[in-house]
């Protein structure tokens, strides 16, 4: 298993509000990663998303290494885990009116056992590239997602429309949060993509799926896909983790 992560305050932002973490868990043969993009004003987006990812991270593992069971059931740890950041940030909020209305998305991958599962919350998105096509793993929790699935609108309209970014869940903004948990199969040599929507706004699916075709590492196409939306001015900020079988 490969894995690499970058990201980028991008070409307008002055902060850079998005947080990855990957941990390795050789006793394992695990890899876990976690993506967030937090929101809440400058002092609190960063907060929420630096404290979501290691909070989920130290609770996923711990739970995975004291388990005793020989194929651990990875999708409820997970959902245990991302539990645990959103009580954590959501704590936060209730105690200090300088974090009030903090919150962050979530994606996360993990691979055990040769075996891919993936959690989301909000609208930063998990991939799947395989040498025949692109397919996203997660659905988004946004306000656009639910328009397209009433077919209020189409997705190429989603993509520009001005309320795009309006998300229906997030951590750290209720005591409680619901999350989706996805098992898709991954075989050897195929890739998972976490990403914020720094960089879905800048490239479209067939795009990130042309590039994939041409970087077959992830670290050439993390750098790839990077270097592609700054390039094109990217506006927000923009974090790209990748786990290759």
């Amino acid at each position: 298993m490969n894995s690499y992560g970058i990201t980028d305050r991008g070409a307008v932002r002055r902060d850079n509000q998005d947080s990855f973490l990957i941990e390795r868990l050789d006793e394992r043969d695990c890899v876990i990663a976690v993506l967030c993009d937090g929101m809440g004003g400058e002092k609190a987006g960063n907060i929420a998303s630096d404290l979501a990812a290691k909070t989920y991270i130290a609770a996923l593992k711990e739970r995975i290494l004291t388990s005793k069971k020989r194929r651990p059931d990875i999708a409820s740890f997970m959902r245990e885990a991302c539990d645990a950041a959103n009580h954590m940030i959501y704590s936060y909020s209730c105690f200090d009116t300088d974090y009030t209305g903090m919150g962050t998305t979530l994606v996360s991958a993990v691979l055990c056992d040769g075996a891919a599962t993936v959690l989301n919350v909000g609208d930063s998105r998990c991939y799947k590239l395989t040498r025949k096509g692109i397919e996203q793993v997660t659905r988004d929790h946004s306000l656009v997602q639910d328009m397209v699935e009433r077919g209020e609108l189409t997705p190429e309209q989603a993509r520009v429309h001005p309320r795009r970014n309006v998300i229906t869940r997030a951590l750290g903004v209720n005591e409680l949060v619901p999350s989706d948990v996805f098992t898709p199969r991954l075989g050897r040599g195929e890739m998972l993509l976490l990403c914020s929507d720094g960089l879905t706004n800048m490239l479209t699916d067939s795009e990130i799926f042309a590039m994939s075709r041409k970087n077959t590492h992830p670290l050439s196409l993390s750098q790839a896909l990077m270097a592609e939306a700054l390039a094109r001015e990217a506006r927000d900020n923009v974090t790209i983790v990748i786990i290759s079988k």
